[in-house]
């Protein structure tokens, strides 16, 4: 039977999802991407924080982790629990279908074989839509973002930010995104960069 795993770039590293999490067996760490990712999109269920996608002519190939699941798991219903976990669909019994033509605000699921010694890693892709990203235009997103129900969910732009530092992915613009939310802040750090500017930030 072949071994099935999810390739795994950002915050699935650390928050697989409720139907994820329990049909992993192991890890392979440190495997390398076969593509570029950058903080390249604003994303919608995150009140616009910035997240890392897969681009082409930016960004850097980065360190992520295999999620080996269980060999009880089927491709389709691997394909299914990612998709769903992306979507914010988890615990529903709706089901992944490929998407037909380009379109710009779909959840990918890509197979890949043969990677990490995995024979069949999927992972997922979703265009970027912020064409040209700077460090500020990112860094406003975040703290935006911070400001309201994904700050008090923890799925705002900084702590997005902080999970990827933990898990030691690093892009071109990752610094310098930094520099620039400590700098709009005035914190010495992320971590009082959000105490700053969250949902719970003491208003005068």
């Amino acid at each position: 039977m072949n071994t099935i795993g999810i390739l795994a770039y950002g915050s699935l590293i650390e928050d697989p999802g409720i139907e994820l999490q329990p049909l992993i067996s192991g890890r392979v760490n440190d495997v390398e991407t076969p593509f570029n990712i950058e903080f390249a999109r604003s994303s919608r269920t995150r009140d616009g924080a910035p997240t890392v996608v897969p681009v082409n002519s930016i960004g850097a190939s980065v360190e992520g982790v295999i999620l080996v699941l269980n060999t009880t798991v089927g491709i389709d219903l691997a394909k299914d629990l990612l998709w769903r976990r992306e979507t914010r669909n988890e615990g529903s019994d709706r089901h992944y279908a490929n998407p037909t033509g380009a379109p710009a605000n779909q959840v990918m699921v890509v197979e890949v074989e043969g990677l990490g010694g995995i024979d069949v890693v999927l992972y997922t892709s979703i265009k970027a839509n912020i064409s040209h990203p700077t460090v500020n235009e990112l860094a406003h997103l975040a703290i935006n973002s911070a400001k309201g129900k994904a700050g008090s969910q923890h799925k705002d732009g900084i702590s997005y930010l902080i999970s990827l530092k933990r898990q030691n992915i690093e892009t071109p613009l990752m610094a310098g995104y930094e520099a620039e939310i400590l700098n709009l802040t005035g914190a010495s750090s992320l971590e009082d960069a959000l105490a700053q500017v969250g949902p719970r930030a003491i208003r005068l």
